[in-house]
């Protein structure tokens, strides 16, 4: 059999010479265009899922909201299909605003409760995403105050000199800083002391099964202590089990988030009905 030459390489088509790569370059625009459309039409929306103090998980610290984007059927596209890739292009900028535009109408309808947002580092030097919030700060002035941005590890740390000036700025208005997944990414412990973020989630690798992986405890009671001489608020992310949150909060945990306790939900909580009182 003749061997392909170098010319004949490159006269074969890209899907032909790879593909499984032409494939997933193919099934990626196809979603990226499919929430684009999404966005257009409105078709988004934000989930809640409350953050709840550690030991005393009836009372909720503030609420996560995290962006859901439907496709032409209603149904959910799964973050994870589409956020990394949209990540690099102006596609996350736009989901940004739109997550960012909805918590913010929430927070000027719902004055009783704080929320967070996920933010990544990318869009702070969005200008409409930083309209969005100058306009929302110049309406409410106080709004800052129930309102926290959460940046992954490895947002922050890809421009952490952007991040500090923001945060610097935004902290004039009472805004809150959390730093979301820490432990998934490569921190640099000289940024996390410039940062001095007011929350940090612990990512959820190293709540799953805390109770009996001894890797895990040792993981996370160093986190732990690490947000604590920070002066940080602590949260476990992906509490699954009442014996995880019961050893998590055991090792000084301040609040849990997770299955174990409130899956997110498009309806906001705090507008559900009071549970109907039962004869005796």
């Amino acid at each position: 059999m003749a061997l392909l030459n170098d010319q004949a390489l490159v006269d074969v088509p890209p899907e032909l010479r790879d593909p499984l790569t032409h494939a997933v370059a193919r099934r990626d625009a196809d979603i990226l265009n499919t929430v684009s459309l999404a966005l257009e039409n409105g078709n988004v929306a934000l989930a809640y899922q409350p953050v709840l103090q550690a030991r005393a998980p009836d009372r909720i610290a503030y609420y996560e909201g995290l962006i859901r984007i439907f496709d032409e059927t209603g149904r959910v596209i799964p973050a994870a299909d589409f956020i990394h890739a949209a990540e690099v292009t102006e596609l996350g900028r736009r989901i940004d605003c739109a997550a960012l535009s909805m918590g913010l109408r929430v927070l000027e309808d719902t004055p009783e409760i704080r929320l967070a947002l996920n933010l990544s580092a990318r869009s702070i030097g969005y200008p409409r995403w930083m309209r969005i919030l100058r306009k929302a700060l110049m309406r409410d002035p106080a709004l800052g105050e129930r309102l926290i941005l959460e940046i992954t590890e490895g947002s922050a740390m890809m421009i952490p000199e952007l991040v500090t000036s923001f945060m610097t700025r935004m902290r004039r208005h009472g805004i809150s800083f959390a730093l979301d997944d820490f432990g998934a990414g490569h921190t640099s412990f000289r940024y996390l002391r410039d940062f001095l973020f007011d929350i940090l989630k612990i990512d959820g690798q190293f709540i799953r099964g805390v109770a009996t992986d001894p890797d895990n405890q040792v993981l996370a009671r160093a986190l732990i202590a690490i947000a604590r001489h920070m002066d940080m608020l602590t949260v476990a992310e992906q509490v699954e089990t009442p014996e995880d949150a019961q050893w998590i909060t055991r090792a000084g945990i301040d609040c849990v988030q997770g299955y174990c306790f409130a899956a997110p939900t498009i309806r906001p909580p705090w507008e559900e009905p009071p549970a109907a009182e039962t004869g005796s």
